[in-house]
C-alpha cells in the first residue's frame, strides 16, 4: 500500500467518522418506523433490513450517484445528477435526510479543502469532494456504504434488544456487500439505478406521522 492510499484511507475515516459533524446520528432512514411497526425486532431482522436497503435501496442508488458525481466533468452535469438524486427520494423525510447531510458535509469539507462546494445532496457532494481531494473512487464509495450501514446498526442498537457485540458482527457481515456494491457502481451509470425496498420506503412515510420519535427520519 503506497503512502497516497494510506493517506486516503485516513481522510475517509475522518469524513465518515461519527465525529464528523454531518448529524448522521439524527437519522434512522425509516428504520424507526420499521421498529415501531414490528418489521425489525432483533439482530437477525436488523441485519436483513440493512442488507436489503444496501443492495436494493438507497445504498446501491447512492453509490451510483456518488460515482457519477466523482466522474462528472462540469457543474451542469453535477446539477443533473443532484436533481435525479432528489427525485429518487421516496418520502419527504428521506429527502430532508440527504439534503441536510449533504449541506453540512459540503460546508465542513469545503472548509477543509479550501474552496466553497455547491449545495448538493449527500452522495453527490461526497463524490465531488472525493474527486477534488484525489481519493480513490471505489474506496470512497465502499467507505461511504460502510458508514451508512454502521449508522443504521447504531440506530437499531438504540431501539431494539441488540447488544454492542452483535451490532459489530452485523457491520462486519455487511462489509462484503458494501465492497461489492461499490465495485458495481463504479461506472456511475444513472440508467442502472432502480430500487425495490417498498417496506423501507413505506416505513419512512409512516415515520413522518409517528407519535413518539427519537430520530428525525
Amino acid at each position: 500500500m503506497d503512502i497516497n492510499t494510506e493517506s486516503g484511507i485516513l481522510t475517509l475515516q475522518q469524513w465518515f467518522s461519527p465525529a464528523y459533524p454531518v448529524g448522521a446520528f439524527h437519522f434512522s432512514h425509516g428504520l424507526e418506523g420499521a421498529v415501531d411497526g414490528g418489521e425489525v425486532s432483533d439482530g437477525g431482522t436488523l441485519r436483513d433490513w440493512i442488507r436489503d436497503v444496501l443492495m436494493h435501496g438507497a445504498g446501491a442508488a447512492d453509490a451510483v450517484f456518488l460515482s457519477a458525481a466523482y466522474r462528472a466533468g462540469s457543474g451542469e452535469r453535477l446539477r443533473e445528477i443532484d436533481e435525479v438524486a432528489r427525485a429518487m427520494a421516496p418520502s419527504a423525510e428521506r429527502l430532508r435526510e440527504t439534503v441536510d447531510m449533504g449541506r453540512t458535509f459540503g460546508a465542513v469539507t469545503g472548509n477543509l479543502l479550501g474552496q466553497a462546494l455547491p449545495d448538493l445532496v449527500y452522495p453527490v457532494v461526497v463524490g465531488l469532494s472525493a474527486r477534488l481531494a484525489g481519493l480513490p473512487q471505489q474506496l470512497t464509495a465502499a467507505t461511504f456504504l460502510q458508514a451508512f450501514a454502521a449508522n443504521l446498526t447504531s440506530a437499531g442498537i438504540r431501539m431494539i434488544p441488540v447488544g454492542q457485540s452483535e451490532g459489530q458482527k452485523i457491520i462486519r457481515d455487511l462489509l462484503p456487500t458494501c465492497n461489492r456494491i461499490a465495485q458495481e457502481a463504479e461506472p456511475g451509470d444513472l440508467d442502472c439505478i432502480g430500487t425495490s425496498v417498498f417496506a423501507a420506503d413505506i416505513a419512512s412515510m409512516r415515520h413522518e406521522t409517528q407519535y413518539s420519535r427519537i430520530f428525525r427520519t
